[in-house]
């Protein structure tokens, strides 16, 4: 059931500006994820221009922004024949795009916090005996919380990659 009527374009404009909006969540600059849904909801693939002229963003902001989108493997690029310019295509499968920002957020975030703690928990550490044995603490239970959080990630990667998964997740929900 439709409720209100609204212009293709005007609908897009709204994704991207709420995408933008939502990107800082997930650990990305507004102007990549306004590139990565203008990208998502197009059906081919933008040149730089194209993706300039429609997000109102510098040629040097799109390519950064367009060469980490390739990064996180949310984005690919491709040739036409005959073609001079680059084209840049987003990854579809809404699974495939939530694994790959769940593997990259744990690259970027997890491991190196999950390094740190281990090299601490390693280290004799000196000084009062109350407060050592508190950040001790502390550091055992954040390396247990962060290693919860790969094994999160690692089941969820196993999910995405199980067709059978995906519908029973869906027909449960």
């Amino acid at each position: 059931m439709y409720i209100c009527r609204m212009k293709l374009e005007e609908g897009k404009y709204k994704f991207i500006q709420a995408w933008g909006s939502l990107g800082s969540s997930w650990g990305i600059s507004k102007s990549m994820a306004q590139i990565h849904a203008l990208l998502l909801s197009s059906q081919d693939g933008l040149s730089t221009d194209e993706i300039m002229e429609q997000v109102q963003l510098s040629r040097g902001n799109v390519n950064t922004n367009v060469r980490e989108l390739i990064n996180w493997r949310l984005v690919r690029k491709e040739t036409v024949l005959g073609e001079r310019k680059e084209f840049f295509v987003a990854i579809h499968d809404v699974h495939t795009i939530a694994q790959n920002i769940m593997e990259e957020r744990k690259r970027r975030e997890l491991e190196p916090v999950r390094r740190l703690l281990n090299e601490l928990i390693n280290t004799k550490i000196e000084g009062d005996e109350k407060e050592v044995a508190h950040f001790q603490t502390l550091l055992a239970d954040l390396a247990d919380f962060v290693h919860q959080m790969e094994n999160l990630t690692n089941l969820m990667t196993k999910i995405n990659n199980n067709n059978y998964m995906k519908k029973l997740i869906k027909a449960i929900s």
